[in-house]
């Protein structure tokens, strides 16, 4: 069960406590914290079985919507991502920046930048996943917490990045130590790109923030000299 489904749950079930305590000084039946309790887990498990979590994510994000502090910091990390990719010729499809642009459009859980995986896929049932090819996604994974970093000097984002990355890593039977030192790597050398195309970064997150296609996004990262390297291998 997500993270975000069991806050919603802890604080539904403090709620109803609070609730059945004041219960007999605001003349509550009884039975009424109980049925909530049991509606709020009915939907939280249905929620994150049958929807990944979008129910939740709605909720946040509609909060959200009201911190322009949380937009901002959503805008920078996103904007790592797609800078770093765009480096690596990681392609990308589309991005959203709300639970809600994520749910009209389609993504799963909160959306964010939407990368063109079927490379990765196409090596993973092989059974052999090039090293600069593996090296290249996880940088971009971990470009959003890079980001995050560099412009407020922590993280509160990531926690999907890390579970993407974690997934593969177990997939490649690779132990948990390699895994936390690849992530530290990967984590590294995405600030550092990040670092060496500064104005670039800043032009985008101003894109981004308008909602600018994809390819509009890239044309202007080239304009400002952040130009792919090579092609993915």
């Amino acid at each position: 069960m997500g993270q975000l489904t069991l806050n919603l749950i802890a604080i539904s079930v403090f709620l109803v406590t609070f609730a059945t305590l004041l219960g007999p000084l605001l003349q509550i039946p009884q039975a009424v914290p109980a049925i909530a309790v049991v509606t709020v887990l009915a939907i939280a498990i249905i929620d994150q079985a049958q929807w990944n979590g979008t129910v939740g994510n709605l909720l946040l994000g509609g909060l959200n919507r009201f911190s322009a502090a949380q937009r901002q910091r959503v805008l920078h990390h996103e904007a790592g991502h797609l800078l770093v990719a765009h480096l690596l010729s990681i392609p990308v499809t589309d991005y959203s920046l709300t639970a809600w642009d994520a749910w009209r459009k389609g993504f799963p859980g909160q959306g964010g930048v939407q990368f063109d995986t079927a490379t990765l896929e196409a090596a993973m049932g092989t059974g052999q996943i090039p090293a600069q090819l593996l090296n290249r996604y996880c940088m971009v994974w971990m470009a959003g917490v890079a980001a995050e970093q560099l412009m407020y000097g922590d993280a509160l984002g990531g926690q999907d990045d890390r579970q993407k990355f974690t997934i593969l890593w177990q997939q490649l039977g690779r132990t948990v130590q390699q895994g936390l030192a690849q992530q530290r790597w990967a984590l590294l050398q995405a600030k550092t790109l990040l670092e060496q195309h500064r104005e670039a970064y800043q032009t985008l997150v101003e894109a981004m923030a308008e909602q600018s296609p994809v390819g509009d996004c890239q044309a202007l990262l080239t304009e400002k000299g952040a130009k792919p390297t090579d092609q993915p291998s």
